[in-house]
């Protein structure tokens, strides 16, 4: 701006702008003003993120920055998976094999039942001492049932005090002597179907007391 110019805007009413207060203290040595805020050629300064990447800002490597969404949790190794089928078909492989071992016993047990029931059959011919003329009811519980056989008075002392016994075969019950009997046990335990052991308490077999017999017409 030329003197005329200038002389022409304060006779306008323009003022003068004033002349900046130095600071007491500040700009030593003379250097420019911003010179610790910009290095040589205008360069930003050591210290402070260049191009506006800092903490918070989108493009920065700060805290928080360029974080997404986070991603899920490692899956589980292949290996532990594997271990887990093989577990799987190892338990698999057992229950089978514990299912066929179960069934070959009940296919033996099935076997050695008939067997013994054949053998049976020659040991009690003509052996049974059951008397068609018997009238007083001798009841005992095998196999979870109450069963019964007809026997004289007789017999039933006999039955109760252990000389005799009874013997389950194809579905009949017949009267034997004790060693008959103790040669059915050895072939066949579960044929015997009552053995009285006459020291036994009277509790164990309340059957054998007449006064208690049950009614014939007493469906079990």
């Amino acid at each position: 701006m030329t003197d005329s110019l200038r002389d022409q805007l304060l006779h306008l009413g323009f003022k003068a702008a004033p002349a900046p207060e130095r600071k007491p203290g500040g700009n030593k040595g003379g250097g420019a003003p911003d010179a610790r805020a910009k290095g040589a050629h205008g360069r930003p300064a050591q210290g402070r993120p260049a191009h506006g990447k800092g903490k918070g800002h989108p493009g920065g490597k700060g805290e928080g920055a360029g974080r997404g969404p986070r991603a899920p949790g490692p899956s589980p190794a292949p290996s532990a998976q594997m271990d887990l089928g093989k577990a799987f078909a190892l338990r698999a492989q057992q229950e089978k094999r514990e299912r066929i071992e179960a069934e070959q016993r009940k296919q033996e047990e099935a076997r050695q039942r008939r067997e013994a029931r054949a053998k049976l059959e020659p040991l009690l011919q003509d052996r049974a001492l059951n008397d068609p003329a018997a009238e007083i009811a001798r009841h005992f519980e095998y196999g979870g049932k109450i069963k019964r056989i007809y026997v004289t008075e007789v017999q039933l002392k006999a039955l109760n005090a252990g000389a005799l016994g009874v013997v389950q075969l194809n579905g009949r019950y017949l009267l034997v002597e004790a060693a008959v009997l103790a040669e059915v046990e050895s072939v066949f335990p579960a044929a015997v179907a009552l053995r009285v052991d006459p020291d036994a308490p009277a509790a164990d077999d309340p059957y054998a007391d007449p006064r208690y017999q049950v009614p014939d017409d007493l469906v079990w």
